[in-house]
């Protein structure tokens, strides 16, 4: 993996999986309580205000509530989360823009290790 990531200077929308990426691969279930993971939540609040991020996750209706809680004690910031969400791989198709600009991104992480790029705008 690179070792920062150039983007341009456009808002962001970023997407989240929750288990394994932000959050200790199935914790809740596991151990009884949610963990985040080293460096999730400093890299989310370096996000700009700007950006939107939306969070995906395969958890279903039964831990919802207590997901919600947990997000909120721990401050991790999101504008929308969606529960229930196929186990299978996240497809994002999206266009490139005239100018090059291709207007997606894919980093794959290994599980319960959250080791994201530098974020770079660019000027």
């Amino acid at each position: 993996m690179a070792d920062e990531l150039v983007l341009s200077t456009l808002p962001k929308t970023w997407v989240f999986d929750l288990d394994g990426t932000l959050l200790k691969h199935n914790g809740y279930k596991l151990d009884g309580e949610d963990t985040v993971l080293p460096g999730a939540l400093e890299y989310l609040h370096a996000i700009p205000a700007e950006d939107k991020i939306i969070i995906f996750t395969s958890r279903t209706e039964e831990y919802k509530q207590m997901t919600l809680n947990f997000l909120a004690a721990h401050e991790i910031r999101y504008d929308e989360i969606l529960f229930n969400m196929p186990m299978g791989e996240r497809i994002i198709v999206n266009d490139r823009k005239p100018s090059g600009l291709d207007m997606s991104v894919a980093i794959n992480i290994d599980r319960n290790q959250f080791m994201l790029p530098e974020i770079k705008r660019e000027k």
